[in-house]
């Protein structure tokens, strides 16, 4: 990208990302900001198709909220096994599609 930012994920590591949190029995929560617009989705439960609509290009991040410390505990083991870039937040998870030029960025 030419604003200063560079790609942090690929259609992969999404696609994993997708395929580990539909498993999860509960489903965590999650919403996504795209980079293109700014605009923030609304809080979804459901993996399978309505978070790969119109593709993972434009998706800045990724945060998903955990009801429980078990969810939370799940979910981090799930988001361990894939090695994206990310942090542990009070309520979940934060997951970077995109980062700024010389952002230093922590791994999950």
């Amino acid at each position: 990208m030419d604003n200063g930012v560079a790609s942090a994920m690929n259609n992969t590591k999404w696609d994993k990302i997708r395929l580990a949190m539909a498993a999860l029995d509960p489903s965590p929560s999650y919403r996504t900001r795209c980079i293109d617009n700014g605009y923030i989705s609304n809080w979804d439960h459901e993996w399978l198709y309505h978070f790969q609509i119109g593709g993972y290009e434009c998706i800045e991040w990724l945060e998903i909220s955990c009801e429980t410390e078990q969810e939370k505990s799940n979910v981090l083991n799930a988001l361990k096994k894939i090695h994206i870039p990310g942090e542990t937040t009070p309520t979940g998870f934060m997951i970077y599609g995109y980062i700024k030029a010389g952002q230093v960025i922590e791994y999950i």
